[in-house]
């Protein structure tokens, strides 16, 4: 017999319901998170389960004995539930929500109703779902990390637009002398810069000198002349805001330079320890050849798909993972072609930047790119479509275990065209 368990989570308990093929209660009860709980939730199935639900052979438990549906893929608990042999499946909580109108159209919601309707999902439909990845521990922790770094790096972009905009209600003169001097906002030295000046008074203030020494120290090249614009920008006749207001933009905008300057120092460190990590899985010399993919954003790429063997049947579940292959939508004599939005969003920005430096990598890439481009095809679209192939690219290369090759990948494009 097949146990089927919803287990309806949050952070200090979980309401679990347990049921037989028939649909038929087994038991339910709420447990407490953590070791207790977890033991009282093997007691429970133990009670239900037999020798026959035992593999003869490694002792350990049958597959598919003990069925969890529960909304969440991540953390102690889950592992545990793995660990213990039984099959978890992570059901996305806007489907539990779409299951549970099923079971009643009232509105009406509860943690014991919740956790019957995951284990519904499971008893009856669980062909329709995934169940979690068997990932190794060695990209579970690679992912952790790159997840850790490109929130870094959003978070980057957020606050050096939050800069911006400060910048531009009280001091616009700091933007011109950024951009007079070719840097970047979110540079070190552009940051060292604004907080040095301030506001526009001690802007105009700073010395040729001082200037200089701050290009200097990010070697810059050309540092006399960059100086000497910068300083002429922050000098330049401007509108200022009333006193009170400039101070307290001139407060907002030293916040943000400091976090800025805070992201920016942990990013190296970072990027060292994700290095290290990608160049000691197996994987990594296939996801490397792959044109426009290097250490950090390969191992992004790597760290979302998982190196579970069995979890994509073929190139076009990758490809829906990733969210580039599109979707149909057909009624009546109406039919529509849209992007995926339902997605590992993570991964739907790593393949696009992947997408993105293909272009000078590879010429079959940007050859299939211009051709998009030339049927009116927009520069994002056509890169998603582009990431599409290079997915599907990926998969064949490591289903082979073979490295990326130009002449393969893209021969029977060139064929065609001939």
């Amino acid at each position: 017999m097949t146990v089927f368990v919803g287990d309806d989570w949050a952070e200090e308990h979980h309401d679990v319901e347990l049921l037989d093929d028939t649909g038929r209660r087994l038991g339910r009860a709420r447990l407490p998170e953590g070791m207790g709980g977890m033991t009282r939730l093997h007691e429970m199935l133990a009670e239900h389960l037999d020798d026959t639900d035992v593999d003869s052979e490694t002792g350990m438990l049958a597959a598919g004995a003990v069925v969890v549906g529960i909304e969440t893929d991540r953390g102690p608990w889950v592992a545990a539930l793995v660990a213990a042999g039984y099959e978890v499946f992570a059901i996305n909580p806007l489907s539990a929500a779409r299951y549970r109108e099923r079971h009643s159209t009232s509105g009406a919601k509860s943690d014991p109703g919740d956790a019957h309707v995951l284990a519904e999902i499971v008893r009856l439909d669980r062909a329709h779902h995934r169940p979690v990845a068997g990932d190794s521990a060695q990209v579970e922790g690679l992912k952790m990390i790159a997840r850790t770094h490109q929130s870094l790096v959003w978070d980057r972009t957020r606050h050096a637009q939050r800069l911006r905009q400060a910048l531009r209600e009280y001091f616009p003169a700091a933007l011109d002398a950024i951009a007079a001097g070719r840097l970047e906002l979110a540079d070190p030295d552009a940051l060292e810069l604004l907080e040095r000046a301030g506001g526009p008074d001690r802007a105009a203030r700073l010395s040729r000198s001082t200037i200089a020494a701050i290009l200097k120290k990010s070697r810059r090249r050309d540092v006399d002349a960059r100086a000497e614009q910068i300083q002429t920008a922050l000098r330049a006749p401007a509108l200022r805001q009333p006193p009170a207001l400039e101070s307290a933009y001139a407060v907002v905008a030293g916040t943000q330079i400091r976090l800025l300057l805070g992201i920016i120092a942990q990013l190296p460190a970072l990027e060292e320890v994700l290095g290290e990590g990608f160049g000691r899985h197996p994987d990594a010399e296939i996801y490397t050849s792959q044109p426009g993919l290097g250490v950090i954003l390969g191992a992004r790429v790597l760290a979302e798909f998982g190196d579970d063997p069995h979890r994509y049947r073929d190139a076009k579940s990758r490809k829906n993972y990733a969210g580039t292959s599109p979707i149909t939508r057909a009624s009546g004599r109406r039919t529509v072609v849209l992007a995926r939005y339902a997605r590992n969003k993570r991964l739907g920005d790593a393949v696009h930047q992947w997408a993105f430096c293909a272009l000078t990598n590879s010429p079959g890439a940007r050859a299939y790119y211009d051709e998009l481009r030339s049927r009116k095809v927009g520069h994002h679209a056509a890169l998603r479509q582009l990431g599409n192939r290079l997915v599907g690219i990926l998969h064949g290369c490591l289903k082979t275990r073979t490295t990326y090759n130009e002449t393969t990948a893209w021969a029977h494009r060139f064929t065609a065209a001939a």
